[in-house]
């Protein structure tokens, strides 16, 4: 069942209309189909579908389903936000922390904290378990930390997740870095419900 969210935010659904899809598909790197008038969209490994012509995003996968019905609407404003705003700039393949952002203090604040401590403590040296999530959600294995993995939530932005396992003197820890590019695609705030569905999915 698509997910109808016209009323929640109607500026991004207007972002996504005013363009031509054919710039939009350049620019976020993403599919149309002219019959269907729907934008495919991978997302996480998920294929994600966003029909601007009846205001609905849907999806035919368990993960892609999760994404649109079990984490609020992290995701789906996201996702049109970066419909309408992604520009045509590839990853620069340096990372940053999401803090470490123009207006990033967004990300140290109460409720905004990112649960990354969630996801230290359900993998901590469960590597196997850490990484067969990964592939679930067309994510990349990396090379950072003791465990690392690269995944798409959109197309032009890569988030990491570098898992570190504990030990009798520190405890286990995961951080969450964006490419530099991030915010050519998404302003601070989409970037941070960017974020927080990736901590989420992870879980």
């Amino acid at each position: 069942m698509a997910e109808k969210i016209l009323g929640v935010d109607q500026l991004a659904w207007a972002l996504v209309a005013e363009k031509e899809p054919s710039i939009i598909c350049k620019q976020a790197d993403v599919q149309y189909d002219f019959q269907a008038q729907k934008f495919f969209m991978q997302c996480f490994g998920q294929e994600i579908l966003v029909d601007p012509s009846s205001y609905t995003i849907a999806s035919t996968s368990p993960l892609g389903k999760k994404l649109l019905h079990g984490l609020g609407y992290f995701f789906d404003l996201a996702a049109l936000w970066y419909l309408g705003t992604a520009k045509y700039v590839p990853p620069s393949g340096r990372m940053i922390s999401p803090a470490s952002l123009k207006g990033g203090e967004i990300f140290q604040r109460g409720t905004h904290v990112l649960p990354l401590h969630k996801i230290a403590a359900k993998y901590d040296s469960d590597f196997e378990g850490f990484y067969k999530r990964g592939e679930e959600l067309g994510g990349q294995q990396m090379g950072y930390g003791d465990a690392s993995l690269r995944l798409l939530p959109f197309p032009r932005v890569p988030v990491t997740v570098i898992l570190w396992s504990g030990d009798e003197e520190f405890p286990a820890r995961a951080d969450m870095f964006f490419d530099t590019t991030c915010e050519k695609h998404l302003p601070t705030d989409v970037i941070w419900s960017t974020a927080m569905t990736s901590a989420l999915i992870m879980l």
